[in-house]
Parts: C-alpha cells; sequence; structure tokens
C-alpha cells in the first residue's frame, strides 16, 4: 500500500470524496503537520433514531482528522499505517448545525503517532468529546 500525499488542501478535501469522509461530508480547513481541523454538517443520516447526533458519527470525525494528520506526517519511505487503539469520552451532544474536529499529534515516531482530537458544536461553543487514537506506521517488508 502505498499513500500519495495531497499536496494542497483542495487535494486533501478531493481524496477522501469516495470514501468515508466523502459520504460523511467531512470538509478540511487546515492540514498542517501540527494541525488538523475539519467540519461535519448534520443530516439524519449521521444521527441515531432519537434525533441525536449518533456517536460513531463524532469518532468517525475525530479518527478522519485524526487519520489524515498521520498521513501528513508520515516518515519517508513509510508504506501506510493502522489505528491500533482508539478512545473516546464524550461530554455531549447535538441536534442540528454542524460539529467540528480540531486533532493534534501528541507523539510522531518511526513506529507510531499519537494523536489527540476535541470534537465541539460547528460554532466551538460546546465541547462535545475528546478523543485519543494511535497508529502504527506501516514499512515495506525489511525497512522497519
Amino acid at each position: 500500500m502505498d499513500i500519495e500525499i495531497p499536496k494542497t488542501l483542495e487535494a486533501w478535501n478531493a481524496s477522501g470524496k469516495d470514501y468515508l469522509p466523502g459520504h460523511f461530508n467531512i470538509t478540511f480547513q487546515t492540514i498542517e503537520p501540527d494541525e488538523v481541523i475539519a467540519t461535519l454538517p448534520i443530516v439524519k443520516a449521521v444521527t441515531a433514531w432519537n434525533g441525536f447526533l449518533h456517536a460513531g458519527t463524532v469518532v468517525s470525525l475525530a479518527d478522519t482528522c485524526c487519520g489524515y494528520g498521520t498521513v501528513r506526517n508520515m516518515p519517508d519511505g513509510a508504506a501506510g499505517f493502522t489505528t491500533i487503539e482508539l478512545k473516546s469520552n464524550f461530554l455531549s451532544t447535538t441536534r442540528e448545525g454542524t460539529i467540528s474536529c480540531r486533532a493534534t499529534p501528541l507523539h510522531r515516531g518511526r513506529t507510531t503517532q499519537v494523536w489527540d482530537a476535541v470534537v465541539s458544536t460547528g460554532d466551538g461553543a460546546k465541547t462535545m468529546a475528546h478523543f485519543r487514537c494511535t497508529q502504527m506506521i506501516l514499512w515495506p517488508k525489511g525497512k522497519a
């Protein structure tokens, strides 16, 4: 698996179009080595039957931001990455508008990266969740 790292914000947004980020309408505003910021509009398809935002939607946004950050910080010669652990603490929810996520790296090593993310209402007024994930960097055989 070789990952081509996009060069522009437009290319980053286009890279997820046919995948989960595109289906969730995730839009990135920033993808830098030290910060990834994205938004997700709340529509019926990302809510639970009770009308509240589905927890999986929040996790998907946070995990996507952390994953894009991992790609942005991939060591030279790495073949890809995979998530080996994630944890979420939910503090609140919402029913409408947008949600946003800001992800930042805690550790960027040769074999692992650890990312923290905060998901909030689109206006930033209310923190909804804290998220942490550990990513394992994948190397071609014989290159680790």
